[in-house]
């Protein structure tokens, strides 16, 4: 099989040196300082801490000390950190939660000069505490930058938070801040069901007990009909959180409520934001009533999810999709939404559905295409074959010389970080390789790494094996260097097992890249393992029906088992689903039982399809993998590639004799 590497794949890893006894004794404080820093053993750290001195990776071991005690720690002790520590991830780490400590006391006078040297600039909280502060001192009023950030802010985040509510709170007081975007702040909380950023919120704009809000949780229906009416001038805003809870969960019966008489108190835009609640619900169920219910509710007033869906509604529309209705809800979407390149995508398409039949692309709808079409990413690639383009790889950029690959190996944050992945303390190394990367320049002053720079640094990372941060980094360049990001670590493995098998290695990678980045011990919070992710339940099966005798579960560690399971696994999940690549990778993600209740419908093009799954994470997964492949694909053959040819079309299995496999797990 011809390849694209050659002579510009990444080198191998280098060999590590024996470490010396006093490097293991080393490594093993620093080891049982971090574990000693999970439990919060202040007593332990503090009797380690000298035993660390002199370590590379002393930052962290005296961040650990400090960092568990922080909230009692003095300021002379938090600022000798900080002077001792100086240039370090730590350091800033350090003065990140601190900063955090700082604005919860209210000492603003110390917040100020702690954070004019804040070089991260990344927590949320942190950031509402500081514009506040500019609103404050410079005397801001509505519609200030400052304020906005705020408020875009708060209403973005998912989880309660003491920082941005703070503000918000302090803002409304002085009556710069909207009470009715608390009101928004509400409904968004109650929709996705998170209770506690929904009281934080209510909290500040309702004269009534919290204990309500945990009533209309228990039992929005009942709470609509039995207590909302009784809440005085706040009745309709609190009506509109129970119809937006029943809807969230039976949207039959929240039709029922809106149509009832108890809904005469709320006006027209209560109720079509409720409208839209009851039509995304029907859209992630595939009602065919969708469209009416997004008719019902308009477009003014409805989030960026809402609208997104009813988007995704259009896309289900029938034998074409309701294109008028597709531009018209990305045409309502927040700026922000609307620079997405799913949203530029569709809505181009939009544009080109509503032309005569045979008519050229629209200029509108070419400079839509034109401003996304690229090689890496799913709608990018899309948007390029939409142009008439097939999928190739770019050039690649001049690899890091030698003076630039001895600057990355030189940078202390870079080498503490590759020595904490070493030893097993992965995430700590992953979190400073970020910093380096991402939040500071080469002298580790607020700013970032010039390409060159970031370039050496993924290379570093490859050359390594570290192939999570080798991706990573490389995503951050502009250059595309394909060989850094597509990676193929263990090829003849890979690749004997794949065309064993009669898969396509392109495929594999594609999965294994999102899966597990190519991390060999990966483990999932729900207890999927290696290389291709694997369940116990699924390896169990798999192993059963390839002949795989006395298989352990903790096989599935070893590169070898991983792959030969998770091949064998995916390619009778392919052959389950006639060989449509997003089926299969939907049921790998999902389990095989969704995807055969998601394809019941119209004959939908496979893209249209992928952007209807209902489930946010298999939605996102089947696009990272379709696009992978399809990079994967032109470095394996040296040929341009078409993502749509994978994609395929989807729609009710045909009748063609074939069974499906009703074991598959």
């Amino acid at each position: 099989m011809m390849t694209a590497e050659g002579a510009n794949k990444p080198k191998p890893p280098a060999k590590a040196s024996t470490p010396t006894k006093a490097a293991d004794a080393g490594d093993a404080v620093i080891l049982d300082m971090s574990e000693a820093f999970q439990k919060t053993d202040r007593k332990k750290l503090a009797a380690l801490l000298p035993q660390a001195k002199g370590h590379l990776l002393e930052p962290w071991a005296a961040f650990w000390e400090l960092r568990v005690r922080l909230g009692d720690a003095t300021d002379t002790e938090v600022k000798s950190f900080l002077q001792r520590y100086a240039g370090t991830y730590q350091e800033d780490r350090m003065r990140n939660d601190w900063l955090l400590l700082l604005g919860e006391r209210r000492e603003w006078t110390q917040f100020e000069r702690e954070y004019a040297h804040y070089r991260m600039r990344d927590d949320k909280e942190i950031e509402c505490y500081a514009r506040l502060l500019e609103v404050q001192q410079k005397d801001l009023n509505v519609g200030s930058s400052p304020i906005e950030d705020i408020r875009r802010t708060w209403l973005n985040m998912r989880q309660a938070d003491e920082g941005c509510t703070y503000a918000v709170s302090q803002l409304l007081k002085q009556h710069k801040f909207n009470p009715e975007d608390v009101w928004l702040k509400a409904r968004l909380s109650v929709e996705n069901n998170r209770k506690v950023p929904a009281r934080d919120a209510l909290k500040l704009v309702s004269e009534h007990n919290m204990a309500l809000l945990d009533e209309l949780f228990a039992n929005g229906p009942r709470f609509f009909s039995q207590r909302a009416a009784s809440l005085g001038s706040e009745s309709a805003e609190w009506m509109t959180l129970a119809l937006i809870k029943t809807a969230s969960s039976d949207p039959d019966n929240a039709i029922k409520l809106l149509q009832s008489k108890s809904a005469s108190p709320l006006n027209s835009e209560q109720k079509r934001w409720a409208w839209g609640v009851v039509a995304k619900q029907a859209a992630q169920q595939f009602d065919d009533k969708a469209l009416d219910y997004f008719a019902v509710a308009g477009n003014a007033a409805l989030s960026d999810d809402i609208l997104a869906w009813k988007v995704r509604a259009g896309l289900r529309a029938g034998k074409t999709p309701a294109w008028a209705v597709i531009q018209s809800a990305v045409d309502n979407m927040s700026p922000a939404a609307q620079k997405e390149p799913a949203w530029i995508y569709w809505r181009a398409r939009a544009y080109m559905g509503q032309q005569a039949a045979g008519s050229a692309p629209s200029e509108q709808a070419l400079a839509a295409l034109q401003s996304i079409a690229g090689a890496q990413g799913f709608y990018e690639q899309l948007a390029s074959e939409e142009l008439g383009k097939k999928i190739t790889v770019p050039p690649r950029p001049l690899p890091p010389q030698s003076q630039e690959m001895a600057a990355a190996k030189a940078n202390p944050l870079l080498q503490r970080a590759l020595y904490a992945i070493k030893i097993g303390l992965r995430q700590d190394g992953v979190r400073e390789w970020n910093y380096a990367t991402g939040l500071v320049d080469s002298a580790g002053q607020r700013g970032r790494l010039n390409e060159r720079e970031r370039l050496a640094a993924a290379q570093l990372a490859c050359d390594q094996a570290i192939w999570d941060r080798c991706i990573n980094t490389s995503e951050r360049s502009v250059q595309m260097d394909a060989v850094q990001r597509y990676p193929m670590p263990f090829k003849e493995d890979v690749v004997q097992a794949a065309n064993r098998i009669g898969l396509s290695p392109a495929y594999v990678y594609g999965l294994i890249r999102q899966e597990s980045r190519f991390i060999l011990d990966a483990r999932s919070s729900v207890g999927a393992s290696g290389l291709m992710q694997i369940m116990p339940a699924t390896a169990k099966w798999t192993a059963k029906k390839i002949g795989l005798k006395n298989f352990r579960l903790e096989q599935l560690q070893q590169r070898e088992t991983n792959i030969a399971i998770g091949t064998n696994y995916l390619k009778m999940v392919l052959d389950n689903f006639q060989g449509s690549m997003p089926m299969a990778a939907a049921a790998y993600n999902a389990g095989p039982s969704r995807p055969r209740r998601w394809r019941n419908g119209p004959v939908m093009e496979g893209a249209a399809w992928a952007e209807c799954i209902p489930f946010s994470e298999t939605r996102d997964y089947v696009k990272k993998v379709l696009a992978n492949t399809t990079m994967y694909a032109g470095l394996i053959h040296s040929e341009p590639q078409s993502l749509k040819a994978r994609l395929g079309v989807v729609g009710p299995r045909d009748n063609n004799g074939s069974e499906e496999n009703a074991e598959l797990p």
